[in-house]
């Protein structure tokens, strides 16, 4: 099904997308750059998959309809090349507290953070 209407909500960061009178999804900026199915991020296999550090404060620039299918997210930092279906954000949607949770599992295992940057006096060597 494709949706009725998109709107990005710039000071939360927040993509909202309705299906219907009722139905809608809301996903952050950070949270879809983190997913973006791009082969950049994605790979093309499992193991070439890139974890995306320092994506927190990523915002969306512009968002481009692809046929009656997708949409192109162009965000902040550059990223333009994912092709984010109707069906992939549904998934993104429906799967966001398993993908999150290992995410932030994967950040912390590589000792990566959700910030581009590293305020001074958090972080302290591990031991």
């Amino acid at each position: 099904m494709n949706p009725k209407s998109i709107t990005y909500h710039s000071e939360s960061r927040k993509l909202e997308i309705w299906y219907d009178d009722t139905e809608s999804i809301v996903l952050s900026a950070e949270y879809l750059r983190v997913f973006s199915p791009s082969a950049e991020v994605r790979g093309h296999s499992p193991d070439q998959r890139v974890l995306q550090t320092g994506k927190k404060d990523v915002a969306i620039e512009s968002i481009e309809s692809i046929g009656n299918y997708a949409i192109r997210i162009v965000f902040s930092d550059g990223h333009d090349s994912g092709i984010y279906s109707w069906s992939y954000l549904r998934e993104l949607s429906a799967n966001y507290s398993t993908n999150w949770n290992q995410y932030l599992a994967e950040l912390a295992a590589s000792n990566s953070s959700r910030l581009s940057t590293i305020p001074l006096g958090s972080w302290s060597p591990p031991t």
